[in-house]
């Protein structure tokens, strides 16, 4: 490989398009061309002297960064586009100039603290699985959570046969037939709080993530979004081990 080189889907992710997980189902599809040819998995481009196009659009490499916090409403989906039709989260963000896309995911019908961004090693670090970046769920589930329950929540819940990784649990408010719970989990494994839940039997009826590693939601509202600071977009780097090399937030 030219020294040049790079996969084409590390390409398309440092490029703002998206993350890698997504680049690949792009090229898959075959969304993707390489000096007009259709793109196969395993190719790789010299981004100074080949051209790439994404469902015939250009791909040009973003010279700045952006970091992103929504506060995600319920209803929406956390893709750039979706075939059946329904709501993105990227039009609540439509007047930003950068190529931006989610990092990791929130379910239609969960709500909270997304981040987004055009930064594909940014991205990445927060997604791999072994970086264990914090995430904080505000979580109301019926009927009335019990000691034990939230015992098991803590310590692991086995889905798929595999068990989930330790999180921290605490009771916030509890009434009868319900409670709200503060969750935050060191994985991201999908749809996992309500799959934690679903196995001991408790109903989620809301389930909104108010932080991503030190960032919180705040005051933000719903619907509402804000650029990160540099200074957060660093503690997030450190939280997730990874060392910030030269770019700037807006």
């Amino acid at each position: 490989m030219s020294d040049n080189k790079i996969r084409l889907q590390k390409f398309l992710s440092e490029a703002g398009v998206a993350s890698r997980r997504k680049a690949e189902e792009m090229i898959r599809a075959g969304k993707v061309r390489v000096n007009g040819a259709v793109a196969q998995i395993g190719d790789s481009v010299d981004p100074k002297k080949d051209t790439v196009t994404v469902s015939g659009k250009k791909v040009r490499k973003e010279s700045s960064m952006r970091y992103i916090l929504l506060n995600k409403p319920r209803g929406y989906v956390t893709t750039t586009d979706d075939e059946l039709g329904r709501k993105c989260v990227l039009e609540l963000v439509s007047d930003v100039r950068e190529r931006i896309y989610p990092v990791g995911r929130l379910d239609r019908v969960s709500e909270g603290a997304l981040i987004l961004t055009n930064d594909g090693a940014f991205a990445n670090a927060m997604m791999h699985p072994s970086k264990h970046v914090p995430k904080t769920y505000r979580v109301t589930v019926r009927p009335e959570i019990t000691a034990e329950q939230v015992d098991i929540l803590a310590t692991g819940v086995e889905i798929e046969g595999r068990m989930t990784a330790p999180a921290d649990v605490r009771v916030l408010q509890k009434e009868e037939g319900r409670s709200v719970v503060e969750i935050v989990l060191y994985e991201g494994r999908n749809r996992q709080i309500r799959r934690m839940c679903e196995a001991l039997n408790l109903e989620v009826a809301r389930l909104r993530r108010i932080a991503v590693g030190s960032v919180k939601l705040g005051m933000l509202q719903t619907g509402e979004w804000r650029d990160l600071t540099p200074e957060e977009v660093e503690k997030l780097l450190n939280q997730a081990g990874v060392k910030k090399k030269g770019g700037s937030s807006k």
